[in-house]
C-alpha cells in the first residue's frame, strides 16, 4: 500500500496466541506460573550471589548481571501476555508499544553479549588460572558488562528507530502476543526492505561477533582440556562450562531458528510457541540451569538453607552456648 493511503495509528490490538476462552484462561495460569517462577529464581539467584561471599567472583558477577536481565526480559512480555488472557480487549497505546519493543531487543541483544563474555570469563579461568584474578579484575569485569550494555542499548535503539519509522494503517492487529518486527512489518503500509537490512546487518554483527567470541573461547578450552593427563582433571575443568553451554545453545538455536529462517511459508502460530519459549521459558530455566548444574551454588543453597533452618529451630542454642 502506497504511504498516502495510511492512517495515523494511535494503538495496537494483539491477536494473542488463541481465541477460545477456555485456552485463554489456561495460557494466563501458564503463563503467571512461569512469570513466578522467574521472579522467584532470577531474584534469589541475585540475592544467593549478593549475601554469599563465596559466590563474590567474576563469574558469578555476569551471571547476577544475567538474571536481572531475565527479569526485566520477562517482565516486559509477560504481564501484558497475562492481562490480554484475562480481558477481552487485547490492546496496547504506541508509545507502549515502541518502550516494549525497545526492552525486547535490549534485553535480548544484551543477553547475547553477556554469554559471550561469560565464554571469555570461562576461558581466562580454564586456560589462565594463574592470571584469572589479574586479567578479570573488578574494573575488566564492570567495563565487559557496561559495553555488554551499551552495545544492547545502541542495536535496541537502531531496531526501534527502524521499526517504528515505518507508517501503519493497513490494520492496527498484530498477529502475535508482543510487539516484534515481523507482525509490525507485516501491517505497515511502507516499502521495509532497507529496515529489513538495517535489522539484518545490526543483527548480523552482533550475533556473528559473540558467536565468534563462545566459539573461539571454547577452542581453546577445548584444546587445553586435552593436554589435561587425567580424565577426572579434564571433567572437572570442563563442569563450569557445562551450564553456559546449556544456556548458550537454548537462546541461539530458538533466536537463529526464528529470525534466521527464510519468511516464506512460515506458520504465525508456530512463530508464536517459538516466541514464548525464548521470551518467557528461558529466562524461567536460567537460574535453574546454574543452580542444578553448579556446585557452588549448590553448596551456598544448602548453607544458607542449613543456617536458616538452625535459627528457626534453636532459638536458645546461641544463649546456651
Amino acid at each position: 500500500m502506497a504511504p498516502g493511503n495510511c492512517t495515523k495509528v494511535t494503538g495496537f490490538i494483539f491477536r494473542g496466541i488463541t481465541d477460545s476462552p477456555k485456552l485463554q484462561s489456561i495460557l494466563f495460569v501458564f503463563f503467571f506460573a512461569i512469570y513466578f517462577c522467574t521472579l522467584v529464581g532470577n531474584v534469589g539467584m541475585i540475592v544467593l550471589i549478593r549475601v554469599d561471599s563465596q559466590l563474590h567472583s567474576p563469574m558469578y558477577f555476569f551471571l547476577s548481571n544475567l538474571s536481572l536481565l531475565d527479569v526485566v526480559y520477562s517482565s516486559t512480555i509477560a504481564p501484558k501476555a497475562m492481562l490480554s488472557s484475562l480481558v477481552t480487549s487485547k490492546d496496547i497505546s504506541f508509545p507502549g508499544c515502541v518502550v516494549q519493543f525497545f526492552l525486547f531487543s535490549f534485553c535480548a541483544n544484551n543477553e547475547l553479549c553477556l554469554l559471550a563474555v561469560m565464554a571469555y570469563d570461562r576461558f581466562v579461568a580454564i586456560c589462565n588460572p594463574l592470571l584469572y584474578n589479574v586479567i578479570m579484575s573488578k574494573r575488566i569485569c564492570f567495563q565487559l558488562v557496561a559495553g555488554s550494555y551499551l552495545c544492547a542499548c545502541i542495536n535496541a535503539t537502531v531496531h526501534t528507530c527502524s521499526v517504528f519509522s515505518l507508517s501503519f494503517g493497513h490494520s492496527n492487529v498484530l498477529d502475535h502476543f508482543f510487539c516484534d518486527i515481523r507482525p509490525l512489518q507485516e501491517i505497515s503500509c511502507s516499502d521495509f526492505r532497507i529496515n529489513n537490512r538495517v535489522h539484518f546487518i545490526f543483527a548480523a554483527v552482533t550475533a556473528l561477533s559473540t558467536v565468534l567470541i563462545i566459539l573461539v573461547s571454547y577452542i581453546y578450552i577445548i584444546l587445553n582440556n586435552l593436554r589435561i593427563r587425567s580424565v577426572e582433571g579434564r571433567g572437572k575443568a570442563f563442569s563450569t562450562c557445562v551450564s553456559h553451554l546449556t544456556s548458550v545453545s537454548l537462546l541461539y538455536g530458538t533466536l537463529f531458528f526464528m529470525y534466521l529462517r527464510p519468511t516464506s511459508g512460515n506458520s504465525s502460530d508456530q512463530d508464536r510457541v517459538v516466541s514464548v519459549f525464548y521470551t518467557l521459558v528461558i529466562p524461567m530455566l536460567n537460574p535453574l540451569i546454574y543452580s542444578l548444574r553448579n556446585k557452588e551454588v549448590k553448596h551456598a543453597l544448602r548453607k544458607d538453607n542449613s543456617c536458616c533452618l538452625s535459627v528457626f529451630s534453636c532459638p536458645g542454642h546461641s544463649e546456651k552456648t
